[in-house]
């Protein structure tokens, strides 16, 4: 599927120039802003398709590509060898603050136009809840298997905010995830018969029911408040 959206460059706040995917919205009305944060692989086309179906229901998309002072350009495969190294410049070679530091730079781009959202998946889904709980420009939050999310559950979200968890995910185990909903009565956590990255259909776990619904969901969340 071709992408229609376009990379752009946006200077952060540190003054680092990156590549943001920019997806306007299409035929509907616009909803509002929405920060899309990506997996660990990058940009990819995946990433820049949910963009793309986002901006159709009626939001302008602003994707960062948040390795880009590591790596430039980086997109991987879900390859065992490139699971790898993805892992490796997420974890070693860039800094998470770094990330949270260029969401909200993408934040900043947006909320003059109207209301701003946010989502992301994987690497993503824990930028995610982390602005949620940081950021006071969001108007509702929705974080896809974010496998950091548990150990920053501590932090309260600012907007309402809602989860997604595969019930079959080794990389996050249910006792953090149910940790999560007890100290957040007021955040809906999803867990879905499935397993990490659900969402995407270039793995093998990906659960269509599973991610229709968590996109519904997602959809309605903004809607809610003022999507």
């Amino acid at each position: 599927m071709a992408t229609r959206g376009q990379m752009i460059r946006m200077k952060m706040s540190d003054g680092a120039e990156i590549g943001v995917y920019h997806a306007q919205p299409t035929k509907a009305r616009r909803r509002g802003g929405l920060v899309l944060i990506q997996e660990i692989f990058g940009v990819t086309e995946h990433i820049k398709e949910q963009c793309d179906q986002f901006a159709d229901q009626g939001y302008e998309v602003l994707a960062p590509a948040l390795y880009d002072r590591e790596v430039p350009g980086f997109e991987a495969s879900y390859s065992p060898e490139d699971i790898q190294r993805a892992m490796q410049v997420a974890r070693v070679q860039h800094d998470f603050q770094v990330s949270l530091a260029d969401a909200q730079t993408c934040i900043d781009a947006l909320k003059d136009k109207g209301p701003v959202f946010m989502t992301g998946y994987c690497y993503g889904g824990s930028v995610t809840w982390a602005m949620a709980c940081r950021s006071r420009d969001l108007a509702a939050a929705s974080g896809y298997y974010g496998g950091l999310i548990p150990a920053m559950a501590d932090q309260t979200p600012n907007c309402p905010t809602i989860l997604h968890f595969g019930q079959h995910d080794h990389g996050i185990p249910m006792e953090g995830v149910r940790k999560v909903a007890e100290l957040h009565p007021e955040v809906a956590v999803h867990v879905y018969d499935a397993g990490h990255g659900f969402q995407s259909d270039r793995r093998a776990d990906y659960h269509e029911p599973s991610a229709k619904l968590a996109r519904e969901r997602t959809l309605a969340l903004f809607r809610a408040n003022g999507g």
